[in-house]
């Protein structure tokens, strides 16, 4: 067959019997790396250790332990199969066999004995199909991830203007960022009450960062006051929600557009609590939308455990247990109990975001030069 690359292709070759595994060895191995596993287990712990670097999977239906239809289950639950094609090899010709093989995920379906054109054949066929898929993925991707980044560099630099306004310390974007996509995930792991698009999922953390553009109409002298606010004060930062909403709104050329919308409702209904009790709307439950709850619950942490002009930084411990009795306002108790869950490993998660200094310091200096630029 032609080269495929410079490196030989990897198979796994799962199958208890000896005999079989050493015919399958003599077929294939001028042409490509072959790593063997006598049952299902052997072949998930090979996996878990080199699933990266394997390209095919040749896989008994019938062994000891964990069957090759439950190797195929368990490919499945951690998303491996999108990456490594499995051929199920199997001594039965039984319909039922060869359907629950493609139920299952498998690409294609050997049968014992072995016939060497037909085994060298399909191999051939499905390397060649799953070479071509990943290259086309691998550009697809580093396409998308390209745009995406020049994309969230221009909302950085806008949502930093707000926080080098503000007085912050500029960690807060990708801090509500992060905790934002924490807690979607971890909903999406404990209920099926919100479901979202692919789309949707990278949306949020993307519009999470512009939650409070809003307060670019707030005057430095209100938003660094040290003390507390007037009633009037109070009621100028709030028109912040407003402020964004409209402000993005009104940009006509992108109102439709699926991240304009996103960011202007996250914008306007943040602050916004699960009893009715927030503002600018007082909507109550779900009415507010799921991507606003989750920013306003990553919004309030943050802020919490952050040093404003106004206070000093609460410990994580305490900022988790204020959260939950209430203490700033009522929250979905579905996202209650995500951040229970999370609470562990919030700390180390968003310091593991806050290493990346050499994007943030970037983005920190066009900030600066751009408002030095409009003094």
């Amino acid at each position: 067959m032609p080269d495929l690359s410079e490196q030989k292709r990897r198979i796994l070759i799962t199958d208890d019997s000896d005999i079989n595994r050493m015919m399958l060895l003599e077929m294939l191995s001028q042409d490509y790396e072959l790593l063997e596993a006598s049952d299902g287990e052997e072949a998930m712990e090979i996996l878990k250790e080199q699933g990266d670097s394997i390209d095919l999977i040749l896989l008994d239906c019938v062994m000891p332990k964990m069957d090759g239809f439950q190797v195929l289950m368990e490919m499945d639950r951690l998303w491996w199969k999108v990456n490594i094609p499995v051929i199920m090899i199997s001594a039965e010709n039984d319909q039922t066999f060869i359907v629950k093989a493609y139920k299952l995920g498998a690409v294609d379906y050997i049968t014992r004995p072995f016939n060497a054109v037909i085994v060298r054949h399909k191999v051939d066929s499905i390397m060649r199909m799953h070479l071509y898929e990943r290259n086309m993925v691998e550009i697809a991707t580093s396409q998308i991830i390209e745009k995406h980044q020049n994309n969230n560099m221009m909302i950085h630099i806008l949502s930093g203007i707000v926080e080098f306004r503000n007085g912050e310390s500029g960690k807060h974007i990708i801090n509500v960022q992060t905790l934002t996509d924490m807690f979607m995930h971890e909903l999406l792991n404990i209920t099926d009450q919100y479901p979202l698009t692919q789309e949707q999922m990278t949306l949020i953390p993307t519009a999470a960062a512009l939650h409070d553009i809003g307060k670019i109409s707030v005057s430095s002298g209100i938003l660094n006051k040290p003390g507390a606010l007037t009633n009037d004060e109070f009621m100028v930062m709030k028109a912040h929600t407003i402020e964004g909403y409209t402000m993005l709104r009104s940009i006509e050329a992108y109102r439709d557009n699926p991240l304009i919308r996103m960011a202007s409702a996250v914008c306007r209904w943040h602050h916004e609590r699960y009893d009715g009790r927030g503002y600018p709307d007082g909507i109550v439950g779900d009415d507010i939308p799921i991507a606003a709850q989750l920013v306003s619950l990553a919004d309030v942490y943050d802020a919490l455990t952050s040093e404003r002009c106004y206070k000093k930084a609460y410990p994580h411990d305490l900022t988790i247990r204020m959260i939950l009795d209430g203490e700033c306002g009522t929250f979905n108790p579905l996202l209650l109990q995500c951040l229970k869950n999370l609470a562990d490993i919030i700390p180390q998660r968003l310091a593991d975001e806050s290493s990346e200094q050499a994007y943030r310091e970037d983005i920190q200096r066009i900030i600066e030069n751009t408002l030095r630029a409009v003094k």
